[in-house]
């Protein structure tokens, strides 16, 4: 039985499925997807989660464990360029997808640019590479397992113990090009002053193997693992919140849904791990309890507009930021002072240049996020607010107006996804990528409690993410099998 049919219940399902296991999925909302599902109105299709299809071996690793290519199911274009930066006050910067062409681009930013960018990117490689064949596929279940050859032999070259922002200013001491390098890191949920410098090899994720979208909208890898489970007679059954469960002796028996009661010989959760430990789970089985939570770093929550506009924006690309020049002041706000951000960074995707698909003829798809602490005050009043901020705050940025344009809208925050998907205090990630809450010191895959009880999905090691939930649940099927 999986609870959840998210990203990572949907890949464990058909996993576990290929295996030869009897799957079912109870699925708590109306689609599936999770946090990755779509939202649609009046001809637009919003993907209303993740935007960013980035490292393709691994998605081509998990297809190719069930004889496929993600080709076979949708069509991938490389975004070019990847990406589009708007700095406060200093103009537009677009990232080309030919590396050669953003060495240059960084030459023009500072003093031997290109050469540092290459030196810096050799390390991220070996970053990427090294994590991916070594510890990123592993689980961990205790120091015993951290503490293996490889990573006492290369921790040090590891970075493990620097922070991202000290790392990156090795290299480089121009404001902009640091920004460019430690973006993504808000995406994994931390800053670059809490993640650990092992993150850096996003950068070669993003430089090296570039950023890219599939057509019809992310939506389509959820579709593919739906079909993928239906190829394996997996049952996805959905409108079933699960409440609890039965159990004999340190085994869960029956998961219940409503007044519905489901056979289960061994359960893998999907859903938000501190609601399925604290609420799922009596007192006596919780692995996490309510304490271990409070103390944790939460990742952050985020602010989203789903608009739908009747014209052309001429200035916007796939994927736009804009970063304040003062961008220590955001994070501040999301980690050490929550608060609604008063001069906030944020992301723009506009999935409707690429793909004609998601928004009528002549009209524009818009996904605006801003990064904002969980567990604010989210209530009509707040949102008016700074949905009024944003929208003015964009028009002036791009010098076009569109308010007048909106012919759909919608906003999505903390509430929603807490009500939506049992988010524990809104956040929209999970738990931050610290040191301290990354491999063996994040939830474990397994129930220390409960026999048969497993964990997939973006709280458990790898972490955040599409491709290291699709990894998650490779190594929770690992698991399962090993431990029949």
């Amino acid at each position: 039985m999986i609870i959840g049919a998210g990203i990572g219940g949907l890949s464990a399902g058909a996993l576990l499925a290929k295996k030869g296991y009897n799957v079912t999925i109870l699925e708590k909302n109306s689609q599936p997807g999770g946090r990755a599902g779509v939202w649609k109105k009046n001809g637009f299709v919003f993907d209303m989660g993740p935007s960013w299809y980035l490292m393709p071996d691994v998605f081509e690793k998990f297809f190719k464990i069930f004889g496929e290519k993600p080709e076979n199911f949708f069509k991938l274009k490389k975004l070019d360029p990847s990406y589009r930066i708007f700095f406060e006050g200093e103009g537009i910067t677009d990232i080309p997808s030919d590396y050669r062409k953003t060495m240059e681009l960084f030459k023009t930013f500072e003093e031997n640019g290109d050469k540092k960018l290459g030196l810096y990117l050799k390390q991220s490689e070996f970053l990427y590479k090294e994590s991916l064949k070594h510890f990123i596929y592993r689980d961990y279940r205790s120091f015993k397992d951290f503490f293996r050859k490889e990573i006492i032999l290369n921790g040090p070259k590891m970075h493990i113990f620097d922070n991202l922002a000290k790392f990156i200013g090795r290299y480089f001491s121009e404001d902009k090009l640091k920004k460019i390098l430690s973006y993504s890191i808000v995406f994994l949920g931390g800053s670059p002053k809490n993640t650990p410098a092992l993150y850096s090899m996003m950068s070669y994720i993003d430089f090296k193997m570039g950023v890219w979208y599939p057509m019809g909208g992310i939506n389509e890898l959820v579709s593919s693992l739906v079909a993928l489970c239906k190829r394996h007679n997996v049952k996805i059954y959905y409108n079933q919140p699960v409440s609890g469960y039965k159990f004999s002796d340190k085994k869960i028996t029956h998961v219940k849904s409503g007044k519905k009661e489901y056979g289960a010989d061994l359960v893998v959760v999907n859903a938000d791990y501190a609601f399925a430990e604290t609420k799922l789970l009596p007192e006596k089985f919780q692995t996490y309890p309510e304490k271990y939570w409070n103390k944790k770093t939460i990742a952050p929550s985020a602010f989203i507009l789903y608009l739908g506009i009747g014209k052309k924006l001429k200035k916007l690309k796939h994927h736009n930021l804009f970063l304040e020049k003062n961008w220590e002041e955001h994070f501040e706000e999301i980690f050490n002072k929550p608060s609604w951000p008063a001069n906030p960074s944020y992301y723009i995707c506009a999935p409707s240049k690429t793909d004609p698909s998601v928004a009528p003829a002549g009209k524009e798809n818009l996904f605006i996020l801003v990064p904002v602490s969980s567990n604010l005050k989210d209530n009509v009043k707040n949102r008016k607010i700074y949905r009024d901020k944003i929208l003015k705050h964009l028009e002036e940025l791009i010098g076009e107006k569109f308010i007048d344009d909106i012919e759909v809208e919608r906003i999505f925050s903390i509430n929603d996804f807490s009500t939506l998907y049992n988010s524990y205090k809104g956040t929209a990630l999970g738990l931050s990528h610290m040191l301290m809450q990354s491999a063996l010191f994040r939830p474990s895959h397994k129930s220390k409690k409960v026999n048969n009880l497993y964990y997939t999905g973006q709280y458990t090691h790898p972490g955040i993410g599409m491709p290291v939930c699709l990894i998650s649940s490779q190594i929770v099927s690992e698991m399962i099998e090993s431990d029949e």
